[in-house]
């Protein structure tokens, strides 16, 4: 190998490695900054599952309501199972709330 070769391959390598200190932050303020953009999101999270969990039970509704008409057995089983989820949807975003005091 010449001089210039071994040069080129140490100059590069040193160049890798100053990059990666030049682009570095502090830890604490990167985790800071990810918990306050995570709390500020936390909110319209919560709304929307409330959403979702009003848009599954007018479904359900309609469902379980289809199933009563046309004399199904199962009625009973689909409407638990209907409720159950959007008891579900609304039990977990409340916990979350409070659990993560936001």
């Amino acid at each position: 190998m010449t001089n210039k070769k071994v040069f080129t391959i140490i100059t590069t390598i040193l160049l890798v490695f100053t990059a990666g200190f030049l682009f570095a932050q502090d830890g604490n303020a990167g985790i800071s900054e990810a918990a306050n953009k995570v709390k500020g999101y936390f909110s319209t999270g919560t709304d929307l599952m409330y959403a979702i969990g009003a848009v599954t039970g007018l479904i359900g509704a309609v469902k379980v309501f289809q199933k009563w008409n046309s004399g199904d057995h199962d009625t009973g089983k689909v409407a638990a199972a209907w409720f159950g989820s959007c008891v579900f949807l609304v039990i977990v975003a409340t916990v979350l709330q409070s659990f993560f005091g936001v």
